[in-house]
């Protein structure tokens, strides 16, 4: 035997003590995995009360897993807050399961944005046009897009998307111009609300 091997032994036979917990709990966690993983395709309704069942269960039994009880009842508890927006992907077809691809699909955008661009962080038109300019981004990349879709299908969503898309921009523009020179920005405010004859 050895010594790499005897040091394992002993170390196993120390934390002996600790280990049923630990099963215990992580037996629980994939029992969690296989129930989202949902091989079967089961409606959303149903996936739902099958994880509200156990972590239910898991609450329950978490005072036996003696020093992991902390740990599953935090499990428990986060699992609980992501309930909402965490079975819509057994409802709609090819709606991701997880937020990784949006992040990824995020990101890919950033990164070809600051390609073309030449800059070394994200766009900052990205934050102001970003409804526009990554749905176009998307879109561009799954097939080519002719000018004739471009064209507005309804001429006063446009104008109102348009108008959105301004008052970000002004908001932007402000803020801007509060950080670079504060005392002028703010005197100028303060002139236009006089002017403006709110005062009581």
């Amino acid at each position: 035997m050895t010594q790499l091997q005897r040091l394992l032994r002993r170390g196993l036979e120390e934390t002996a003590a600790l280990w049923p917990p630990v099963r215990l709990a992580y037996r629980y966690v994939r029992r969690v995995a296989r129930l989202l993983k949902n091989q079967a395709g089961r409606p959303g309704k149903v996936v739902r009360r099958g994880l509200r069942r156990l972590l239910r269960a898991m609450g329950l039994e978490a005072a036996a897993a003696d020093g992991l009880s902390g740990a599953v009842q935090h499990f428990v508890k986060v699992s609980a807050s992501y309930e909402p927006g965490l079975f819509h992907c057994y409802d709609v077809a090819d709606l991701p399961r997880t937020n990784n691809d949006l992040e990824q699909l995020f990101g890919s955008h950033r990164y070809h944005e600051r390609r073309t661009t030449g800059r070394k962080g994200a766009a900052p038109g990205l934050v102001v046009r970003g409804q526009v300019r990554l749905v176009a981004g998307v879109a561009t990349r799954l097939r080519v897009v002719s000018g004739d879709e471009l064209a507005p299908k309804k001429l006063e969503d446009w104008q109102k998307q348009r108008a959105e898309l301004q008052q970000r921009q002004d908001a932007r523009v402000c803020q801007r111009r509060f950080r670079r020179d504060s005392q002028p920005y703010l005197r100028e405010l303060e002139r236009k609300y006089l002017k403006s004859g709110l005062l009581p």
